[in-house]
């Protein structure tokens, strides 16, 4: 018999439903639920989105926490042949209000403990025709025009979908909200077909099983959250989901109780267990995947985690909303080529070219462009931007992503980052990569972490200003800090700015908020 391939985001769990109905599907603060659970929820939930009259193609938002009824809504979404928007319970009014207007949801999911956010957002957003509420929908049914449920109410008694409504590969699947230069949020369209590519792509790299037990506690809206969802949904593994990092104890103790297999982190939550580790020493030794992306994995961080994590398999990546996942690099790579994050994902292909159109040999940097079945399908209802993104390709009709990151190759052919394009400093007449300067900051002993901007300067064009959380013990103040720096690089490079700080401002991400900071550096 010819196993059917898996050619929507749905079907994966369902496949995995039928064989296996009583398997974990998910472990969610510390309450267990079954692949038979999750699929008669979605249907029963997908058959609701029905009866009130979203078809194929719709928007549907889901606004909540990292739980039960958010997983049941992403599913039971894409069993109604929609298109499901997660949007980070951290976004406030105003924000949300402009998702909702330029998705044209039609339907909002949310936790009732975030009404006070979304009421007056839903009452600006008409396209908004029912609100399904999980938890006490009393205060909503009295202030929304639009109609709302209790989505308790609708699991307990609406019947499940007969058969999921038909869709095919090429419709969207996802609309992934992602911050603008701007600062007006755009939505990436994922299909169907670009989302399934890019999770068997990264189960084959990561070499995951169905044995697999996967840790989450980045939010769901966050792709590289989802993605663990996606992946742990196709394989038939089983995903431990928290809220958040916020109680670093819970997350270890979680770790250890369900003896997780898949640790999925960023800078910013390594930094933490780094701090916990020289405080007191830590170890979890059923992790066997140990994965980074977000932002640069710091060099230093890499022999600590190799303590922390002593039988896994760390794996540095780079990605970008508008393909997931770029490039990656083997885990026994690691010592012999610690700053590059690899090569292309499997299945893809990458390439630098200068500004000017040209291919760049090794050591010469020069922007990164990206092949593959995993590039988005635009932005939504942003032909412009999308055109600044999506190039034409060798091949008639061919899209090629054009990601503005600069990069160089090395010899054999590994990609090392050499910053943004809007993050690359402009200083004296030369450019500045701060990720050669952040580099140096990081291997300073005492210093935790460190971010370098450029702030605008009437004589030198850009400042460079470095940003550090140094360890109380170490004794470092803003001149030594800048000392060591006129030791390591080029007088153009030496910050001009050395600011410390007591914790770097983060983004719902997890990522360091630039913004915030260089708002507090004009301050």
């Amino acid at each position: 018999m010819i196993k059917k391939p898996q050619r929507l985001l749905r079907e994966g769990m369902l496949e995995n439903a039928a064989l296996h109905p009583e398997k974990t599907a998910l472990v969610i603060q510390g309450e267990s639920f079954t692949y038979g659970q999750l699929a008669d929820g979605a249907l029963r939930l997908a058959s609701a989105l029905v009866d009130h009259g979203v078809r194929r193609g719709d928007r549907v938002a889901i606004y909540m926490d990292n739980t039960w009824p958010c997983v049941l809504s992403t599913y039971g979404t894409l069993l109604a042949g929609a298109v499901f928007l997660l949007i980070n319970p951290q976004t406030k009014q105003e924000k949300l209000r402009f998702i909702l207007e330029d998705s044209e949801a039609a339907i909002l999911i949310s936790d009732s403990h975030l009404e006070n956010i979304f009421i007056p957002a839903v009452n600006r957003a008409p396209a908004v025709r029912t609100v399904l509420v999980a938890g006490d929908i009393a205060q909503a049914g009295q202030e929304i025009a639009a109609g709302v449920e209790a989505l308790a109410d609708i699991l307990a008694h609406t019947p499940p979908l007969k058969e999921p409504v038909f869709t095919i590969p090429n419709d969207l699947a996802a609309l992934i909200y992602t911050s603008g230069s701007t600062g007006t949020p755009k939505g990436v369209m994922q299909t169907h077909q670009s989302m399934v590519f890019a999770a068997w792509s990264l189960i084959e790299y990561l070499r995951l099983s169905e044995d697999d037990r996967i840790m989450l506690f980045l939010p769901l809206a966050f792709d590289y959250g989802l993605y663990q969802l996606l992946m742990t949904m196709k394989l038939g593994a089983t995903l431990i989901v928290e809220r958040s990092f916020a109680f670093p104890a819970v997350v270890y103790k979680r770790l250890i109780e369900q003896r997780a297999t898949v640790f999925p982190g960023v800078p910013t939550i390594f930094s933490m267990l780094l701090e916990t580790y020289k405080r007191k020493a830590i170890s979890f030794p059923d992790i066997a995947r140990v994965t980074n992306t977000a932002a640069a994995l710091p060099v230093e961080y890499i022999p600590f985690l190799k303590k922390i994590f002593p039988n896994a398999l760390i794996f540095k990546m780079y990605g970008l909303t508008e393909c997931k996942r770029v490039s990656y690099l083997e885990p026994e790579l690691l010592d012999s080529k610690p700053g590059s994050v690899g090569k292309a994902i499997p299945g893809t292909e990458t390439f630098l070219l200068s500004p000017a159109g040209d291919a760049v040999g090794p050591e010469t940097p020069g922007i990164l462009h990206v092949r593959g079945p995993h590039i988005m399908a635009g932005y939504w209802r942003r032909p412009e931007l999308s055109g600044q993104m999506l190039k034409a390709g060798d091949l008639p009709g061919e899209r090629i992503l054009c990601t503005h990151d600069w990069f160089k190759y090395d010899k054999d052919g590994f990609l090392y980052f050499v910053g943004r394009s809007d993050d690359i400093i402009k200083t004296r007449g030369e450019k500045v990569s701060p990720v050669e300067i952040e580099n140096v900051l990081h291997g300073i002993s005492g210093i935790k972490e460190a971010v370098v901007i450029g702030v605008p300067d009437a004589t030198l064009g850009q400042a460079i200003h470095a940003f550090v959380v140094v360890a109380e013990s170490a004794g470092l103040t803003d001149g030594k800090i800048k000392k060591i720096c006129m030791s390591n690089l080029e007088n153009f490079m030496i910050p001009q700015h050395v600011t410390l700080v007591d914790e770097m401002p983060q983004s719902p991400n997890g990522k360091i908020d630039k913004k915030k900071l260089l708002e507090s550096g004009r301050a």
